[in-house]
Parts: structure tokens; C-alpha cells; sequence
């Protein structure tokens, strides 16, 4: 568990490809958001209450299975809403059929949990909706970018192009202070500096489209 004056969040390794689901809001407040719930619901329900926090919303960093197979179970127990951006509710059956949970998001809408106020970052590339959770100091980036990597971008729904804006265009400006939470544990910590990543993830150091989309797309050995 993270915590600051200003900032609770509790980091939750789950599921067998290393998924982190997060829960996130003010350390003084009972009301927190659960960010990707999958895999094991019941767990994250156990690590809300030992907190003593309540969950209040889900927001989704995009649709891919392995972030949100929870989703269904945490709704049949908690009347709550579900944060995700517009695009990939156009783009999702699955989100689709949540139906009334749903709030659809624009680039950079902010939405309160508890006292705390959150700001998506549309940041496409991995799925055409990828969303960051941008809160206080820290950034919780879903498959958008781990410390050392950036999310697939052959998939159903990827493009590099739209990757290499979201790293070149969004993420770059954030302060180099800025705590990178990811969403999967691919790295020797858990948790990195944006300082860190902008000068060692290799996805950071290119400067062209062409260059980018050459490396991000090259053959997977």
C-alpha cells in the first residue's frame, strides 16, 4: 500500500498474467475506486475493508479481459459506476452490456471519489478507448505503458500511431515527480518515477512517427 497526506492507494497483484487491479482515493475517506477489477473479486473486496474503505466506482483503463473479468461479479454486489472512456464503449460489447453503470468519459473529464478529484487521460494506442487515471502525484496507466514498455499495439483495436501521440503528447508533459503505477507487474519494481521511465523505457526515446512505429511493430521474436 501506497499512502500520502494526500493520495491512498493500495497495489493488488492478481490473476496469473501479473495483473495489478488498484484501489484509489484519500487517505482519510472511507470511498475508494477499484481500477481493472479481475480475477479474483472476493480479494479485492478483502483488501477494501481491511483498509477500512468502501468501494464507490470502477474505472477502467480499457476492455481487454484480463482487466475487467471481474467486473460482472464486483456490479452483482456493489450499485456502483463504472468510468470508462467514450471510444471504448463504442468499441466494446462487453462494456456495452453493462448498460445503466456506465459513465462515459472525454479526454480529460475529471470525476470525484470521496473528497478526491480524478482526471482520465484518453491516451489510445493499446485499444482505441485506453485510459490513464491521472491523481494527485501519481499516474495509473492500465496497458497504455509499464515501467520499461508500452501496451500491444497488433491487436484488435491497436495503433501505433495513436500510441506514439498518447507517449509523445500526454504522457511526456507529466512531471518527472509523477509515481507510474502500471497494470501488469513486468518490471523489478512495482512502482517508478516518471523521471525513470522518460529516460530509460526505450519507447520514450524516439523523436519521429516512422521510428516509433518501425520499433513498436517489429517482428516478435
Amino acid at each position: 500500500m501506497t499512502s500520502t497526506p494526500q493520495l491512498y492507494i493500495r497495489q493488488l497483484e492478481l490473476g496469473p498474467m501479473k495483473n495489478f487491479v488498484y484501489l484509489v482515493g484519500a487517505p482519510g475517506a472511507p470511498e475508494v475506486v477499484v481500477v481493472d477489477p479481475a480475477w479474483d473479486v472476493p480479494a479485492i473486496e478483502a483488501a477494501a475493508a481491511a483498509d477500512g474503505k468502501r468501494i464507490t466506482g470502477v474505472f477502467v483503463s480499457h476492455c481487454h479481459g484480463d482487466h475487467i473479468n471481474g467486473l460482472p461479479e464486483l456490479l452483482s454486489r456493489h450499485d456502483v459506476p463504472v468510468w470508462c472512456q467514450r471510444a471504448e464503449l463504442e468499441f466494446s460489447p462487453d462494456l456495452q452490456k453493462l448498460r445503466d453503470a456506465v459513465r462515459p468519459l472525454g479526454p480529460g473529464d475529471v470525476f470525484d471519489v470521496g473528497p478526491l478529484r480524478m482526471r482520465a487521460l484518453h491516451t489510445p494506442g493499446h485499444t482505441p478507448g485506453s485510459q490513464c487515471l491521472s491523481v494527485d502525484e501519481a499516474l495509473v496507466s492500465g496497458d497504455t505503458l509499464f515501467i520499461n514498455g508500452c501496451g500491444r499495439c497488433d491487436l484488435r483495436g491497436g495503433n501505433p500511431e495513436d500510441m506514439y501521440r498518447s507517449i509523445s503528447q500526454v504522457l511526456l508533459r507529466l512531471p518527472d515527480d509523477t509515481r507510474l503505477f502500471p497494470g501488469h507487474d513486468y518490471a523489478d519494481v512495482p512502482v517508478a518515477a516518471m523521471g525513470e521511465v522518460k529516460a530509460h523505457n526505450p519507447y520514450f526515446q524516439f523523436h519521429d512517427l516512422a521510428s516509433f512505429v518501425a520499433f513498436r511493430m517489429r517482428p516478435r521474436g
